[in-house]
């Protein structure tokens, strides 16, 4: 396809936007409703999200999964490519089916993804009951981002997907400091707290009105009478994909993404592994700590408030975000999208440089301030440039296409990110050779249960746990997992950096 009939056929013209508070007031209703609903479905989800990875470690005498990070990987990479790719060839049937609808069936799919982790706490349990909530996460995006796009205008669509993902990381704040105090009591709360969060949702349903619902009936009318010819959405999606401007899209996109998700899918790990969190309770509290529940809860703090939590320590990106989001916003508004999503996507990588060169708690709390300030450059952006080239009658469809360069990247980091962690910084794996170097046998060894290798290590030397931790972390070079990761986000930035030229040179024709 020749690159003048993209031009014609996507829309690639930068608008000028509406002043910051200009841009909030012209917001409607509907807009509000829609984030109301994003909230809710986000708290349910980063409930789970947050905390999957430490509920596949914990011993199953802990209540937990007892599995390898290698089995964590199969399920997250699984999660992923569910995830991401049902909304590129499902994104269309909103359009066409109508958003109300699709919303509705997507919020039963995933109360059954929750209720099913709970009733079967094993491998096979939260693989199906991860399927379930990733189809139906799949499906209830488009929906709601068609009608975002459809409830604004291109002369305030930087605010409103500013404000949006605003939204979305409250529910992200939120749903962890749920998790966290959920499965203290015991792991199975998690989704049954989740389930009934995601329920709020049919009550916000019954006062949604579908924007644009005329057109698509109208349309839809002509497609019966034949007025219209309508291709399959399978091959409309694919008729689309093709697009220069939309392929090049997903290439460069996809290490960012390998990037991001390693954040969520593996840092928690590491902080609980390696990151003395302690550090950070007893510079703001003194030694004791604090007895406050009220703080226990919005900081993440254990329930003897004398350590963070590693959900709590990675809320600190979701509190930036749903703190400072729309100045961000605002602030990048001004500046080219592609050149916004450079920069954020460098911020994002250095970040990852730190987290690999050092395990000190307040170092990890600057990377990971880094990093969102990174994301709120980056992530907003995709929605609001992929919105504004969509066709018309295809918005829900190109915001479905959003998810296939996070789908191509969370799928190979869901695999590659834990299993890049078992080999370079899996305290596991390093418990388990040091016992054997202490004297405990290679077959007593092998039969200490998947998860409780440490607290043997702890019990059989008689060493502190701080001490042992120490020694682990100095014998082992873990930052390496952090730096190839960041190598993999450099080839995404330089190609980010070609593309916003190429993009230039089109928009000159």
């Amino acid at each position: 396809m020749s690159n003048s009939n993209t031009h014609a056929e996507n829309d690639l013209r930068e608008v000028k936007q509406l002043g910051m508070w200009a841009s909030i007031a012209s917001l409607s209703y509907v807009f509000w409703l829609v984030g109301g609903m994003e909230l809710v479905e986000r708290i349910a989800y980063y409930g789970v999200k947050a905390s999957a990875g430490l509920y596949a470690k914990a011993p199953q005498s802990e209540g937990g999964l007892g599995i390898s990070l290698n089995d964590y990987g199969i399920i997250i990479s699984l999660w992923a490519l569910m995830q991401t790719f049902v909304p590129v060839f499902t994104g269309g049937i909103s359009d066409r089916v109508g958003y109300k609808e699709t919303i509705f069936a997507s919020t039963v799919i995933k109360i059954g993804g929750y209720l099913l982790m709970a009733f079967f706490p094993n491998f096979w349990g939260f693989l199906f009951g991860a399927m379930l909530l990733a189809g139906g996460t799949g499906i209830f995006k488009p929906g709601i981002q068609g009608t975002l796009v459809l409830s604004t205008n291109r002369n305030n669509t930087s605010m409103a997907w500013g404000i949006f993902y605003q939204v979305v990381n409250i529910g992200g704040f939120l749903g962890p400091l749920v998790a966290v105090h959920m499965r203290q009591l015991s792991w199975d709360n998690v989704f049954y707290a989740c389930a009934a969060i995601i329920s709020l949702n049919f009550l916000f349903l019954l006062t949604y009105k579908e924007p644009g619902k005329e057109e698509r009936l109208e349309r839809a009318q002509k497609i019966k009478s034949g007025e219209i010819k309508q291709q399959a959405l399978w091959k409309d999606a694919w008729q689309e994909l093709k697009k220069p401007v939309v392929f090049y899209y997903m290439l460069v996109f996809s290490g960012f993404w390998f990037l991001f998700n390693s954040l969520f899918d593996v840092l928690p790990i590491h902080i609980a592994e390696w990151v003395d969190t302690s550090v950070i309770v007893t510079s703001l509290f003194g030694s004791e700590g604090t007895s406050s529940g009220m703080l226990q809860f919005w900081l993440g703090l254990n329930n003897a408030g004398t350590k963070v939590m590693p959900e709590g320590m990675l809320n600190l990106n979701a509190g930036m975000i749903m703190t400072s989001c729309f100045l961000v916003a605002a602030i990048t508004a001004k500046y080219r999208i592609t050149s916004a999503m450079l920069a954020g996507c460098l911020l994002s990588i250095l970040a990852f440089v730190l987290i690999g060169a050092s395990n000190y708690a307040w170092v990890v709390v600057l990377a990971i301030a880094m990093f969102s300030l990174g994301e709120m450059m980056i992530s907003p952006k995709k929605n609001e440039f992929m919105g504004n080239i969509a066709p018309e009658g295809k918005k829900a469809m190109y915001l479905g296409f959003v998810m296939l360069p996070q789908g191509i990247g969370w799928g190979l980091e869901g695999y590659f990110g834990p299993k890049l962690y078992e080999i370079y910084a899996s305290k596991e794996i390093f418990s388990r050779e040091l016992l054997i170097e202490r004297g405990m046998s290679p077959t007593d060894v092998a039969a200490i249960p998947q998860g409780e290798a440490f607290t043997r290590l702890v019990s059989y030397t008689g060493e502190s746990a701080q001490s042992l931790t120490t020694l682990l972390y100095n014998t082992h070079d873990i930052g390496m997992a952090w730096y190839i990761i960041a190598a993999i986000g450099t080839i995404s930035a330089v190609g980010i950096y070609i593309y916003g030229k190429w993009l230039l040179t089109l928009q000159k024709r």
